[in-house]
């Protein structure tokens, strides 16, 4: 006699397909500044602006841009809509922005800058992943 193993599944395909969706940006986010990052470095230094790089803040906002055009191209490739690229590229960029403040006031050491920021960044993606995630169709 062969039985069926009817007990729903501990995550559900919507759930599986979302944390497929964040581990592939993250994945396209750590492409973006390892391919991005020394290419940027390099024009940057072939213009003679090589010194940019001394200044955190202005380091987070590269590292940022490097990450954001990585995972909005992925977004793109895998059929997100331009809204919802736009908005995880707002969760990525914000958190930087908004700890700038207290950075150039002299409140937060550049570690904690870099630290918080993307630590705050991941969870906001975490969340728009969430908030989005039947719209996670593919995978």
């Amino acid at each position: 006699m062969t039985t069926t193993d009817v007990r729903p599944s501990r995550f559900p395909s919507v759930t599986r397909r979302a944390v497929l969706h964040y581990l592939e940006m993250s994945a396209a986010m750590g492409l973006g500044m390892a391919i991005l990052g020394p290419l940027v470095r390099w024009g940057l230094g072939a213009a003679g602006w090589s010194a940019v790089f001394e200044y955190t803040d202005v380091r987070a906002m590269i590292m940022a841009t490097e990450m954001a055009v990585a995972m909005a191209a992925w977004m793109l490739v895998r059929g997100h809509s331009l809204p919802a690229v736009a908005e995880m590229t707002a969760a990525m960029y914000v958190p930087f922005v908004v700890l700038l403040v207290p950075y150039w006031a002299g409140l937060i050491s550049g570690g904690a800058l870099m630290g918080v920021g993307h630590a705050v960044m991941f969870v906001a993606m975490a969340w728009l992943v969430y908030r989005r995630r039947h719209e996670h169709q593919h995978g």
